[in-house]
């Protein structure tokens, strides 16, 4: 039975149903197509409801999935660290140990000798305890730095390129390197209204740790520049660090007295400048955070030692 056959009987079937039926039943029927039709539009809704919702699920399962790899490197430096500690330890205790035994094997003493083996040994147990102190205070502040780390890229990941910052942990300091792109426009010292916002994160973290002090190093490429309030790069950069500087005091409410403005024009830079990418690259303005000079002083005093 061809298409053209089942249309003509469907016509014919329609035509005795309607003429089967009564006009009262025949508009019940409609009302309740009307009915259905509009449910199924109510489902339809639904249904579309669930796949945005659906859809922002998937997305927060991606940031989590980032998160855990950030947490995951994170614990990784956090394992190298503590081996790093752990070597240095077993370094001392042996240096220890070795001293100890070369004591051991003297056999005839005078009685001066004998005071001078115990003075000897006193200064090594006071050697000893200076430095589990200096080990302690490192711990302490690795762990400090690598909890300073995560929050700062907890804060700063969320809308921001990782090319724009990037956060480092080296040694007794955290660092933020900021794009040059992202903080000004070509040539200029004026920071943009994108760079304030990240500028306004990071004020946050600097605040709630009242015992850090904060370098910002401004950068450039090795192009001249030629402008007549400009006098070179060095110039730029020092004012481009100046005014990183004026805005985490005056708009974020950092204490002038923990800031630290510095230039370093063209020199150290990342990579060659023979490249558009490798100009870019040296065109940067890095933050340091770093404890106070004098508190890290102290912190090699023997005489801050506990008894």
């Amino acid at each position: 039975m061809n298409y053209t056959v089942k249309i003509i009987l469907l016509g014919c079937m329609s035509i005795l149903l309607t003429a089967c039926i009564s006009k009262k039943e025949y508009a019940k029927i409609q009302t309740q197509l009307a009915d259905a039709n509009k449910n199924l539009d109510e489902y339809g809704e639904t249904v579309n409801d669930y796949m945005t919702k659906l859809s922002a699920c998937e997305r927060n399962a991606e940031k989590l999935k980032g998160q855990v790899k950030s947490a995951k490197g994170n614990l990784k430096l956090r394992e190298e660290q503590i081996k790093d500690l752990k070597d240095q330890v077993s370094d001392v205790r042996t240096q220890r140990d070795k001293q100890f035994n070369q004591v051991d094997d003297l056999t005839v003493l005078t009685q001066e000798a004998n005071q001078n083996i115990e003075k000897t040994l006193s200064q090594l147990e006071r050697k000893d305890k200076y430095i589990q102190y200096i080990q302690e205070a490192k711990t302490k502040a690795d762990s400090m730095n690598l909890a300073l780390a995560v929050n700062l890229k907890s804060v700063l990941e969320d809308g921001i390129s990782d090319a724009d910052v990037q956060v480092e942990v080296d040694k007794t300091v955290v660092f933020v390197n900021l794009s040059d792109k992202m903080l000004f426009h070509s040539g200029s010292s004026i920071v943009t209204q994108r760079a304030d916002e990240v500028l306004g994160k990071i004020a946050k973290i600097i605040q709630s740790r009242p015992t850090l002090e904060v370098m910002v190093e401004g950068y450039t490429d090795n192009v001249q520049i030629s402008r007549p309030c400009m006098e070179d790069n060095w110039d730029l950069s020092v004012k481009r660090a100046t005014a990183v500087v004026r805005k985490l005091h005056k708009e974020h409410n950092v204490n002038p007295n923990r800031l630290i403005a510095a230039g370093r024009g063209e020199y150290n830079s990342l990579t060659l400048n023979d490249t558009e990418a490798g100009r870019a690259m040296n065109r940067r303005t890095r933050i340091i955070i770093l404890p106070k000079l004098d508190e890290f002083y102290e912190l090699l005093d023997p005489n801050n030692v506990p008894k």
